[in-house]
């Protein structure tokens, strides 16, 4: 089974709002202790051991430009011969119709304009993946690339840091119980907190 978590690389986009999927991948193998399985230029994949939720989950990190990250997901399955089917991966990414703080979770469905699902999307050759939209909220007053590659304010980062462990908590009941259970789980509104 695959987690792949959406972002840009580079030190210059790793505490942005665009780059959740990326925090979340690190929050995953902290918690799972996880091992690298694979890094290339393409690609950053670790292998969850046995203090892992279930066995042979494999976290990737796309190495590529959002918008060309099913290309990532290609070079991770020529270069490892690993590639589940759509249905066994679960895909996180940031979302800017969701306030910061809350979580989406879907079996399926549009790529709703994101770029990066798109190119997953493309990659697998269909929309029945699950994915885990993680908010970053809208954009005010500014233009959305400014948003997206923006940090998030100082009010909003207690915040993500609840969203990132809760979204792991998502993923794990993913794992051992099913989209369904996650998605019954985990699709609440949370309370939220202004400046």
């Amino acid at each position: 089974m695959w987690v792949v978590g959406l972002g840009n690389p580079g030190r210059r986009y790793a505490g942005t709002r665009h780059n959740v999927g990326h925090a979340l991948v690190r929050a995953l193998v902290e918690r799972w202790r996880a091992e690298p399985f694979a890094r290339q230029r393409t690609f950053h994949a670790y292998r969850a051991l046995a203090d892992g939720p279930a066995p042979a989950v494999t976290l990737i990190a796309p190495q590529a430009y959002m918008n060309r990250s099913g290309e990532a997901l290609a070079a991770f399955a020529a270069a490892t011969g690993e590639r589940p089917a759509a249905a066994q991966t679960l895909v996180a990414c940031d979302d800017i119709y969701l306030p910061v703080g809350h979580l989406r979770l879907r079996s399926r469905g549009s790529t709703g304009g994101h770029r990066g699902l798109a190119s997953v999307q493309e990659f697998f050759g269909t929309a029945d993946y699950a994915r885990l939209r993680l908010g970053v909220g809208r954009a005010v007053g500014g233009e959305l690339v400014e948003h997206v590659l923006s940090d998030f304010d100082e009010h909003d980062e207690d915040c993500v840091r609840e969203a990132l462990e809760r979204a792991a908590d998502a993923v794990e009941t993913w794992l051992r119980e099913g989209i369904l259970a996650a998605m019954n789980r985990f699709n609440r509104r949370v309370r939220e907190v202004g400046p």
